[in-house]
């Protein structure tokens, strides 16, 4: 299955750092977790793209021995509460996919509250204006695993390889990668682009604009 008028089996979105520039606020609730416990400050790169709940479980680190969802908790009291500034073409991506007859899914390490919020305070949207929301309760393993899009592709009945991701991290990419989409492009909000491309991103962009372009041509 593809889009009326794009070609493209499905869209497929991550949020944070990708629709919605709110790495720096999940890095300010970081800082303020960290320096409140009195550790030492990681570097914060190792949670982009990943379920903070993964990062608590399996990397090294202070929390060692600690409930990964009591210390993910605990940091979310830190984030500030404040709306993240919309990445330039998130909305209008979104609409434009959506008026072609392209199915629109986003697919984050979030949960399900942060999505709402995100697309109704930073982006003007209502939960319905995306066919499919995945996030980090739909999956037993997360980014860099390929459940994510895996799932996405399934439930709207798209072929992975004519569908066109956008991610903003090393472990989205993979993940989109790994599930079988060949167009992954990086957004570099977050990280270099030669890290993006070295994960497998066919292209970098500084935001959105360039795929609504594409979608648009």
């Amino acid at each position: 299955m593809t889009g009326a008028t794009t070609g493209v089996s499905a869209l497929l979105l991550d949020l944070d750092g990708t629709l919605v520039d709110s790495e720096p606020l999940h890095r300010r609730g970081y800082e303020s977790f960290f320096a409140h416990k009195g550790w030492e400050l990681p570097d914060l790169s190792v949670f982009t793209g990943r379920r903070a709940v993964d990062v608590f479980a399996t990397e090294p680190g202070p929390w060692d021995g600690l409930d990964p969802e009591a210390v993910l908790a605990e940091v979310l009291e830190h984030v500030p509460d404040e709306a993240a500034v919309a990445v330039p073409g998130a909305r209008e991506l979104i609409e434009a996919a959506r008026a072609g007859g392209t199915p629109v899914a986003i697919v984050t390490s979030a949960g399900p509250a942060w999505v709402q919020r995100s697309l109704v305070e930073s982006l003007t949207l209502e939960l319905d204006s995306v066919d499919l929301v995945v996030t980090a309760r739909d999956v037993a393993d997360g980014k860099p695993h390929p459940a994510g899009f895996a799932l996405a592709c399934r439930r709207l009945d798209a072929d992975p390889a004519a569908a066109l991701a956008a991610e903003d991290s090393p472990a989205g990419v993979r993940a989109a990668l790994g599930a079988g989409v060949r167009q992954v492009h990086g957004i570099g909000t977050s990280h270099p682009r030669e890290v993006l491309l070295d994960a497998g991103a066919v292209e970098v962009h500084d935001d959105l604009r360039p795929l609504l372009r594409m979608l648009r041509a």
